[in-house]
């Protein structure tokens, strides 16, 4: 009985890791099916210029990369078919040995059961006891008989009914196993397709490769006009929370020699008293000046609350668009059809619906607002240590100085060949020194 028990308990076990872990893959499914949809629409938009069909080839690099990662999510699928099949065989094997066992057993019970099958059998073998106590013994004795051709008979039944299901999950599996072979074919098909489509993109590209050169130069002109004035403006603020510090000192000090020269006018009526509280001040003041002395102040106590909720929400903050693809990540990227070539991003771009709108990933405060000739208008948030850069919007719903909660609307992006591009940027302000961030390390999943 136990160890049926146990062997139950460890089914039902596997059963539920086994489910977990198909839940996962299936969920991962979704995601790349759904980025995958997402890049097709965005790849039909694309028109027929020279920056359009560089997003194209960045979109249809993004869609091969997702391609590849469903293959090996099927592939992942068809061995966890294979394991749990081969496990499940093993399973049957042990429950039908185990199913045998118990059959002989039944079948020596009843077997002596029929030999002893008389009616007065079970009376004349109480009656025949030597005393009342052995009657009742030989009583319990033929009750616990009873009881295990009772529970023989379930267990029997409980391993047909785990073989029978255990079958059927074999059944489930191979067919699963087979959608997942045929999913990852159709799929190795459209990775070939996708690679024709993107080498059709890049000869026609490469025959006007003195163009992209052109290209490349004038993004490169406006990435580090973007960089220069998005440099000035956290140089402003850092100036601004300096002369916020000395504000805040000189109005500590003026205080100070306040209360010392009212002190002062007390005490001159008094000698006695005024040496006394004389002294009394000047001790006084020398620990609010040595006090004020080491507090070091870099940003305001509301900037701080607000700095730490945006840093306690890396990983999870909202993407500045509601949809799109990340065409070209932060740092270092090569370019995609000039060889040798790269360019350094201080965001990630992602590509998106033209007309697509742009919202706050979190609230903070409207710190700039100025435009980029051929780059469209930039708008820049702060929050408390922090500060997120949104470029290349053709409307802006916001004015410096406003503040703006997570996800607002703050504008519309400025179309390009059919797409939109949003460009975004995290920087933080650490103890008067500016520093990029990597933004995907703080958007959260799509």
């Amino acid at each position: 009985m136990k160890n049926a028990i146990s062997i139950a308990l460890l089914f039902v076990m596997t059963s539920a890791y086994a489910q977990t872990s198909k839940e996962k893959l299936q969920k991962e499914q979704q995601k790349l099916e759904k980025k995958i949809s997402n890049t097709k629409k965005l790849l039909a938009k694309v028109k027929n210029n020279t920056q359009a069909s560089l997003n194209e080839i960045r979109l249809i690099d993004n869609q091969i990369k997702s391609r590849e990662s469903l293959v090996r999510l099927f592939d992942n699928q068809v061995r966890m078919a294979d394991v749990k099949m081969t496990e499940k065989q093993a399973e049957i094997l042990e429950l039908e040995k185990r199913l045998k066992l118990l059959v002989r057993q039944y079948r020596k019970m009843l077997l002596y059961a029929y030999k002893n099958r008389s009616n007065h059998s079970k009376a004349m073998y109480i009656l025949s006891s030597g005393s009342y106590n052995e009657a009742l013994q030989r009583n319990r004795y033929l009750k616990k008989i009873a009881a295990i051709q009772k529970r023989q008979v379930a267990l029997i039944n409980q391993h047909q009914s785990l073989i029978g299901k255990e079958l059927k999950d074999i059944s489930t599996e191979k067919e699963s196993k087979l959608l997942a072979m045929e999913q990852k074919k159709i799929e190795r098909d459209q990775i070939e397709q996708d690679k024709s489509l993107k080498q059709q993109s890049f000869e026609k590209l490469k025959i006007e490769e003195q163009q992209l050169s052109a290209q490349l130069q004038e993004d490169e002109r406006k990435k580090q006009d973007l960089k220069r004035k998005v440099d000035a403006v956290i140089r402003e603020e850092i100036n601004k929370a300096k002369q916020k510090e000395i504000e805040r000192e000189k109005e500590k000090k003026r205080k100070i020699e306040a209360e010392k020269n009212k002190t002062a006018n007390k005490n001159s009526t008094n000698n006695n008293a005024n040496n006394s509280a004389s002294n009394n001040v000047k001790n006084t003041s020398n620990d609010v000046a040595s006090t004020s002395n080491k507090v070091v102040y870099s940003e305001s106590s509301e900037g701080s609350a607000v700095g730490k909720s945006f840093a306690n929400n890396k990983g999870r903050l909202p993407w500045p668009v509601d949809n799109g693809q990340i065409t070209e990540r932060y740092g270092r990227n090569a370019h995609p059809t000039l060889p040798g070539v790269s360019t350094v991003n201080n965001g990630v771009d992602i590509t998106c619906s033209k007309g697509s709108r742009v919202r706050s990933v979190f609230e903070g405060e409207v710190s700039s607002i100025f435009s980029i000739p051929g780059s469209g208008k930039v708008v820049i948030i702060k929050h408390g240590g922090y500060m997120t850069v949104y470029s290349n919007l053709q409307d802006i719903y916001v004015s410096q100085g406003s503040k703006v909660s997570l996800k607002q609307t703050i504008g519309s992006l400025v179309n390009d060949g059919g797409v939109s591009i949003s460009h975004f940027e995290v920087h933080l302000i650490s103890n008067g020194v500016p520093q990029t961030l990597n933004p995907s390390l703080w958007l959260g999943g799509k």
